[in-house]
């Protein structure tokens, strides 16, 4: 029997929704769905956990503290992001540190979802069911959790303030609809509306969604500009506006000489 590795004090388990998966999902899913083979039921693959720390930039401290404590929720350690390229609007340089990310698989990877959809996610304030709106087109999952502190591996008094981190659920499943019947198999508490497949999913349109391309393309916008103002500095005249001629210019000269002359 597959068990979880011990990490930050808490003892080894056995991965109960593994067994879950193998005992009861696998066939139930198979049933569900009439694949030919075992191999084309969904499963989990990995679970990705990012953290941004856009103030690491001007406090080192900020990234070492949000490292630990992405690492206490996890149970691994992560990896430190950095920025690919440098945005300019942003005061970003290209290899700065952004945030930190781990990737879960196997063991800890039902371990962390046992965790999350058993004691996280019902510690979330005025909680109405998560967004099942939120699969990507190819049977991928991601939430975001606006507070660390619904895992109750961090201490609230010890931390120096609350963040954000975004949870990404990696299946094989081919579509959202299979993807959404196994993550709710396994017990994520979805809303009611909008599940992948249902007539409210097709008519109603995802605000969030709309929310974050708009953000997106915002960014990009100010990015742009940002990076056309740094040309035009390095070389105004490529960039200046020219004057153009007015062909009537002379003659209204003359008009107005011989207007003064009378």
């Amino acid at each position: 029997m597959e068990a979880t590795a011990q990490a930050n004090g808490r003892p080894t388990a056995p991965a109960r929704l593994k067994e879950r998966y193998e005992s009861e999902i696998h066939g139930r899913l198979k049933e569900r769905f009439g694949y030919s083979s075992a191999m084309e039921v969904p499963r989990l693959t990995k679970i990705t956990l990012n953290m941004g720390v856009g103030e690491a930039k001007q406090d080192s401290n900020m990234l070492e503290a949000a490292t630990e404590q992405l690492a206490t929720i996890a149970g691994q350690q992560p990896s430190i992001r950095r920025a690919r390229k440098s945005i300019a609007a942003f005061k970003l340089r290209e290899g700065m540190p952004v945030g930190v990310s781990v990737t879960l698989r196997r063991a800890r990877m039902y371990e962390f979802l046992d965790r999350l959809v058993t004691v996280a996610v019902p510690r979330i304030r005025d909680f109405r069911g998560l967004n099942a709106r939120s699969f990507d087109g190819r049977g991928n999952y991601s939430m975001g959790i606006r507070e660390q502190i619904i895992f109750p591996e961090i201490d609230y008094d010890s931390i120096d303030q609350t963040r954000g981190l975004d949870v990404t659920i990696t299946t094989t499943a081919a579509t959202d609809e299979e993807a959404f019947v196994l993550l709710s198999a396994f017990g994520m508490p979805f809303a009611p509306e909008g599940a992948p497949g249902s007539a409210s999913a097709a008519e109603e349109p995802d605000e969030a969604e709309e929310e974050r391309r708009h953000e997106e393309a915002r960014v990009k916008a100010e990015a742009e500009q940002a990076a056309l103002e740094e040309l035009k500095e390095e070389n105004p005249e490529a960039y200046e506006t020219p004057v153009r001629a007015d062909p009537d210019a002379e003659e209204r000269s003359s008009e107005n000489a011989t207007e003064e002359t009378q």
